[in-house]
């Protein structure tokens, strides 16, 4: 537990691991009545300048809801629970066949994969120019208009 964990739960470690287990909220869940399945589906965004980012962030995220997996399998037993997690690179990389073992095994149809590929990797850059956008704005204290054109001169 850090430090600063301790001070928030005032050295209750049962409030804290209670908490904590409690806060672990998924992204996004997918529920197969028929096949009594529940898919938890978390979203991550790693450093794509390593080989291996799609593995970290897949062992961070199985470690992050492990304890809500075995809440779960404790509680329904006769259920499938399995976590799928789609990782995507702070520059927007996403390895397109994982991806889409991702969607196969949400049951997509493969016919829409594409669209939905396109659809994942342009809210990616979405959010990394909101990123870049509000770091421009907090260095330099300028507008998102100015902050665009800071962006634009980074090579001059």
């Amino acid at each position: 537990m850090k430090e600063h964990e301790r001070e928030r739960h005032d050295f209750d470690p049962t409030m804290f691991y209670e908490n904590r287990f409690w806060n672990q909220r998924p992204d996004g869940i997918v529920i197969k009545k028929n096949y009594r399945t529940l898919c938890i589906l978390e979203f991550k965004l790693s450093s794509d300048r390593n080989e291996d980012f799609l593995s970290v962030k897949e062992d961070e995220a199985n470690e992050q809801h492990k304890s809500i997996i075995e809440a779960l399998k404790a509680a329904a037993p006769e259920w499938i629970f399995e976590q799928i997690i789609f990782v995507a690179g702070t520059r927007g990389a996403v390895v397109e066949d994982n991806f889409y073992n991702k969607l196969e095994r949400l049951s997509v149809q493969a016919g829409k994969w594409d669209k939905i590929l396109a659809a994942h990797v342009q809210r990616i850059c979405e959010a990394h120019d909101t990123i870049m956008r509000s770091y421009y704005q907090q260095i330099q204290g300028s507008s998102g208009a100015d902050a665009m054109t800071s962006m634009e001169n980074i090579g001059d």
